[in-house]
């Protein structure tokens, strides 16, 4: 026992059958320390660094990060951010002593007088908010002047970069391309580009018209003449991130944490102007109506064509190639990866581009896969991979329902599982499990997503406050999930559980988790009285006694989202929502202060305290290991909190 209780946290963990431990937190949340903080945080940070640091001492075994592409000026949800390229504002200002990554070649390259200039300059504001317009256009102003610098260094200093720009793909020049158009149109909104024969030539640059290509070419090659300068500059941006982001990794497997990236399945114009030849003309992508969303959320992101996918992915066309290169290039630069609403890859619920109202148009839509013969969509007839005898025989039964599909042959799983076999085939490429997939399902889980999934051995989200613990059968409740699983208390979407627990003060919503809670964590009916009392009056109380039953859960696999961790009670981003204040909440440069006060004060949460209480849930009366675990653990705690029952 004295190894485990040297490090007891792991050996909790290990006891409890927890092999992943994530903590998710998306690029901009991070801090930095005042001398580099133009308002935006990056995990490349000095300050960034340290949280990697607490989060290997707490326990967690690696980072779930955001989606990290290169995001315009006016818009800061990072899931309509680029897909190829990275976003430069996560480009550190200092680097740490001893570095040599592209952190320390801005540092170099950049006056002083321009840093402390863009960080002066930064509009006043709370601390914990980021300020992205701000740092968008500092970061630019500051990557001109490196560039300036570094095009007049010698030749050997500039060879790294030459190297890495003879290794990409054509993912650089279709960006770089992009990047200097929407200056020339003034816009990222690349349908809006026209007035002169050259801009009708530049919607289509990469995915021109039949008879179309040699103005395509002619138009390309002139841009490089003229504009090559400017490529360049793009090019160079792009290989500091890039080297800011493996100088991360090595920090991070130094830690022994593994960081997982997120492939958002929205797409930014760039990319759309990019595909065009492999998206589907008159559908766009959303989400159905739902638990989670009744009215549904027309997303209006563009869908893969499904002649270019193929029924099986080995026999697709060019929008599974475009698919597998991002995953390539991902994989290459995570350990794992999130897949952001994998029902767009297996069942899509698609919706008409041409309705002007497209709340209307997203309740009516209808799953690309699923409408063999639906009347207000017959122009999907032709992509069904379902018969009228696979649907539900109950008229009544809604098209978005997970049992709107009944039954289904090998054969034609096979057939939905097409993309995710050729996901799964890249992984296994770079030596990955399926189990490095993350799949973000939440409360709908249609027939043919859930024999995808098994096929894979894929688990689903549970999502512990949304559930409700009157009804057993809830689909978040943790007792229902399997090892495969991911559980969590709640996400990017969902508010910090500290302001969830908040809002259960009324009876009928905090009783339920109490009576379920109590009862798991004291036997004899005396000892649960005084935990039911303890719960019902601490928040602190009840918000670790849920993290616990995750960890207590049969999932092998928890995330954590960054705000329950830090105590935090304004959410990071409210759904269907377009907001400032949205995916701008941060932590602040002296976060390991601030979280053992709160965990002092019971207002954060504890991770060896919280291991504690579910080794309590699982039983230590017969177990002298998790018994003496429990003491060491709470020897450990910073957490005021203290357990009030007897032993279990």
């Amino acid at each position: 026992m004295s190894d485990a209780c040297h490090d007891p946290i792991s050996a909790a963990r290990a006891h409890l059958g927890v092999e992943r431990l994530l903590l998710g937190i998306h690029d901009a949340s991070f801090p930095c320390d005042p001398d580099e903080d133009v308002g935006r945080g990056s995990p490349a940070t000095r300050a960034g660094r340290r949280v990697l640091e607490l989060a290997h001492a707490s326990g967690f075994t690696g980072l779930q990060l955001g989606p990290r592409g290169l995001l315009a000026e006016g818009n800061a949800s990072p899931y309509d951010g680029a897909q190829f390229s990275r976003d430069t504002l996560s480009i550190p200002l200092l680097g740490s002593p001893g570095d040599d990554d592209g952190a320390v070649t801005l540092a170099r390259s950049v006056r002083h007088e321009s840093r402390d200039a863009a960080i002066a300059s930064r509009p006043h504001g709370p601390a914990e908010r980021t300020q992205h317009r701000h740092a968008h256009a500092a970061m630019d102003r500051l990557l001109d002047e490196a560039y300036l610098t570094f095009v007049r260094a010698p030749p050997a200093e500039r060879a790294p970069f030459e190297r890495w720009l003879s290794a990409q793909g054509e993912w650089l020049t279709r960006d770089a391309h992009f990047e200097w158009l929407r200056r020339i149109h003034h816009g990222e909104d690349w349908t809006s580009w026209g007035g002169t024969p050259e801009a009708e030539v530049d919607r289509t640059l990469h995915a021109p018209p039949p008879g179309g290509e040699e103005a395509a070419v002619c138009r390309r090659a002139a841009l490089e003449v003229l504009h090559g300068g400017a490529f360049a500059r793009f090019a160079f941006g792009q290989w500091l991130v890039h080297e800011t982001h493996a100088a991360v990794r090595r920090h991070a497997r130094s830690l022994g944490l593994a960081l997982f990236g997120d492939l958002q399945i929205g797409f930014s114009p760039r990319d759309e102007w990019a595909a065009r030849r492999q998206l589907l003309d008159g559908y766009r992508l959303g989400a159905p109506p739902s638990r989670t969303t009744p009215a549904g959320q027309p997303w209006n992101y563009p869908v893969l064509d499904p002649d270019q996918v193929g029924d099986e992915g080995a026999s697709g066309g060019g929008a599974l190639a475009w698919l597998t290169a991002r995953f390539r290039k991902m994989l290459g630069e995570h350990d794992g990866v999130r897949i952001d609403h994998p029902h767009g890859y297996v069942c899509p619920w698609v919706y008409r581009a041409a309705d002007p109202d497209a709340l209307h148009a997203v309740r009516h839509g209808a799953r690309l896969f699923e409408s063999p013969d639906l009347p207000d969509h017959p122009a999907l007839a032709r992509f069904a991979r379902v018969a009228r005898g696979d649907l539900n025989p109950d008229p009544a039964r809604a098209r978005f329902a997970d049992d709107w599909v009944v039954a289904l042959s090998g054969r034609q799983i096979e057939r939905f599982a097409g993309i995710f076999d050729a996901l799964v085939a890249v992984a296994r490429e770079h030596g990955r499990a399926p189990s490095s997939l993350v799949c973000e399902v939440l409360s709908t889980l249609p027939h043919p997503l859930a024999r995808v999934l098994a096929r894979h051995g894929l688990g689903r989200f549970r999502v512990l406050q949304k559930a409700d613990p009157r009804d057993p059968g809830d689909v978040y409740h943790v007792a229902n999930a399997h090892p495969e699983d991911w559980v969590m208390l709640g996400n990017h979407d969902t508010p910090p559980i500290w302001n969830a627990v908040e809002q259960w003060s009324v009876p009928d919503r905090r009783d339920p988790w109490v009576a379920d809670l109590s009862a798991r964590l004291a036997l004899a009916p005396a000892h649960r009285t005084r935990v039911a009392v303890w719960l019902a009056r601490a928040d602190g109380a009840l918000v670790h006694a849920l993290f616990a039953s995750l960890l207590a859960s049969p999932a092998r696999n928890v995330m954590l989202f960054w705000t329950d961790l830090f105590g935090a009670r304004e959410p990071y981003n409210t759904p269907g929502t377009v907001s400032e204040r949205n995916w701008s909440l941060r932590l602040t440069h002296d976060f390991a202060e601030r979280h053992r006060e709160r965990c002092r004060a019971g207002l954060a949460l504890d991770l060896p305290f919280a291991l504690s209480l579910a080794l309590r849930m699982r039983g230590t009366d017969a177990d002298p290991e998790a018994r003496a675990l429990v003491g060491a653990l709470e020897s450990a705690s910073h957490a005021s909190l203290r357990f009030p029952g007897g032993g279990r």
